[in-house]
């Protein structure tokens, strides 16, 4: 099974594709759609409201760097604690499969853990602009 190894790569860019067009998607919504209505229903959940904008630019920027490959560790790491507030305060009490469940919010938490450790991968922005990464393949 160690030629499967010579895919790790291509299975980084998989992950951060996924990760970043969902949290890109789901930050779209709230940044040029109902910023205001976010901010209202994260108070409810007895939050500060200035944390909406938060989670809101984190989820649209987050997502946007983490599709590119720019900055993806750090990106990951917001998500991550993004989607976990988002568990936890929104998620938790409907139960892992039940409506509004958070099992999608844990599976891309899942996805943004591993990037964080794991980072981009040598398809990615990231790679580039590396100490001594010359854009080419290994």
């Amino acid at each position: 099974m160690r030629y499967l190894d010579r895919l790790q790569p291509l299975a980084l860019v998989v992950m951060r594709l996924a990760l970043g067009a969902v949290i890109l998607a789901h930050g779209y919504h709230k940044v040029f759609g109902g910023l205001h209505h976010h901010a209202q229903f994260v108070a409810s959940l007895g939050l500060p409201a200035w944390t909406a904008y938060l989670s809101s630019f984190t989820e649209f920027f987050g997502g946007l760097l983490v599709l590119l490959g720019l900055f993806t560790r750090v990106a990951a790491f917001a998500i991550c604690i993004d989607l976990s507030v988002a568990i936890v305060k929104v998620h938790l009490h409907n139960g892992l499969m039940g409506n509004g469940g958070y099992e999608f919010p844990l599976a891309l938490a899942a996805l943004a853990f591993a990037l964080t450790f794991f980072g981009a991968g040598p398809i990615a922005i990231d790679h580039i602009r590396a100490p001594g990464g010359s854009g080419k393949f290994k």
